[in-house]
């Protein structure tokens, strides 16, 4: 398996196993390059203040995605970072107190929650201030639930460890949001009121390609993972 500037070019023939691998891998660096570029930009802050404006310009990314990156990455040190879960599970949480970071990565640890599932969690868990209007049908103004769906909620909530008129809430939200292709709010550094960032509502940009130097870099990092 090769990798180049524009592409991975596949052998003919591949099992299917290896396949697999091989996407966990790359999928694996596209993550943790996240962390490595938030770290490398703190690293250039904190001891090149003058100079590592250049830096940045060399390798190719825009400011404000490696800003993005660096302040997720300052926000958790190396000790608290879970490998288990992904740099958007800690953007997600970037906004909070540590002591919450850390309470709701041990829960989206042990629930083994997506970016979606834990984005959720905090909405409900926050509190919309819009409270969903009780569904209701015909005179009587009550919603019947045909089956055993009222039960199975009670659990789906109990299982993401809400209360379940949050979960219920949660779940119209996103549905809404999803069906309506509300665009997600841009990631930033707060400064203050000025930041416009709900505490947990941290969406991750998508890295970018890199070119020139930095992305001799990054094909050797992929090309290691890869190899494994």
């Amino acid at each position: 398996m090769l990798t180049t500037r524009v592409g991975l070019q596949m052998p003919v023939s591949m099992a299917y196993d290896e396949w697999e691998r091989t996407g966990l891998r790359l999928a694996g660096v596209v993550d943790s390059s996240c962390w490595w570029l938030g770290d490398w930009l703190v690293y250039g802050k904190d001891h090149y203040a003058d100079r590592y404006q250049r830096g940045i310009r060399a390798v190719g990314l825009s400011y404000q995605t490696l800003r993005n990156y660096a302040w997720v990455s300052r926000r958790f040190g190396l000790d608290r970072r879970r490998s288990a879960l992904s740099f958007q599970h800690h953007a997600e949480l970037a906004s909070l107190p540590p002591e919450e970071q850390d309470a709701w990565l041990d829960r989206a640890e042990r629930l083994r929650w997506t970016t979606k599932q834990l984005r959720g969690a905090l909405r409900a868990g926050r509190g919309t201030e819009r409270q969903a209007p009780a569904a209701t049908a015909g005179p009587s103004g009550r919603l019947e639930l045909p089956g055993g769906r009222l039960e199975r909620w009670h659990k789906a909530a109990e299982q993401a460890g809400i209360g379940f008129e949050q979960w219920v809430t949660s779940v119209l939200d996103s549905a809404a949001a999803d069906a309506l292709e509300e665009p997600a709010e841009p990631l930033d550094e707060p400064a203050g009121a000025a930041s416009g960032i709900a505490p947990g509502a941290v969406p991750t940009p998508v890295p970018e390609a890199v070119p020139g130097t930095a992305e001799t870099s990054g094909q050797a990092l992929v090309a290691a993972a890869v190899a494994g």
